[in-house]
């Protein structure tokens, strides 16, 4: 009997809910939840992401759809705009997770990643790298995850979120 994986998510929030806006579409996070698990056995799904007192809804609509969120105060940078830069809390949760999980499946576009990229690779507990697009995708990145990584882009039609007709 082949034994199931207990794979882990580890997903930049900010870096994907951007990367699919800027595709012209929304991402159907709920959908998203149930490709990672049956794509890719992953157990848990770790969202990293800047807290904002607002977006309850949201938060708690991820949370339904299955996703554990790890949240990073935010702080406005000199235009205003808030800032939640979780790639340090994404790495370091990598590492205190790495012996409680067979690979582990990053989504993102950020080198900033790619020295982690690189590590799980090396080590054989990389399973992929999901990046929104290929254009916006870090060189680093695509250099370290080699043949693991994927682009969301190629799968729009199954991943889309789509309003429901309220007529």
């Amino acid at each position: 009997m082949l034994k199931k994986q207990n794979n882990i998510g580890f997903i930049d929030g900010q870096n994907l809910n951007m990367g699919i806006k800027n595709l012209g579409w929304s991402l159907d996070f709920k959908k998203f939840r149930v490709y990672l698990r049956e794509k890719y056995s992953v157990q848990t799904a770790y969202i990293f992401i800047g807290y904002v007192p607002s977006n309850q809804d949201l938060y708690s609509s991820l949370q339904k759809d299955g996703y554990v969120l790890v949240f990073k105060p935010t702080i406005p940078d000199q235009d205003g705009n808030l800032k939640g830069n979780v790639d340090a809390d994404l790495v370091l949760h990598v590492m205190l997770e790495y012996n409680n999980f067979n690979k582990a499946i990053i989504v993102t576009s950020d080198g900033d990643y790619y020295s982690l990229i690189k590590h799980l690779y090396k080590n054989k507990k990389l399973e992929k790298v999901i990046s929104p697009h290929i254009n916006t995708c870090s060189s680093l990145l695509k250099k370290e995850a080699k043949n693991k990584i994927i682009f969301i882009n190629n799968l729009k039609r199954k991943l889309e979120y789509k309003k429901k007709n309220t007529a």
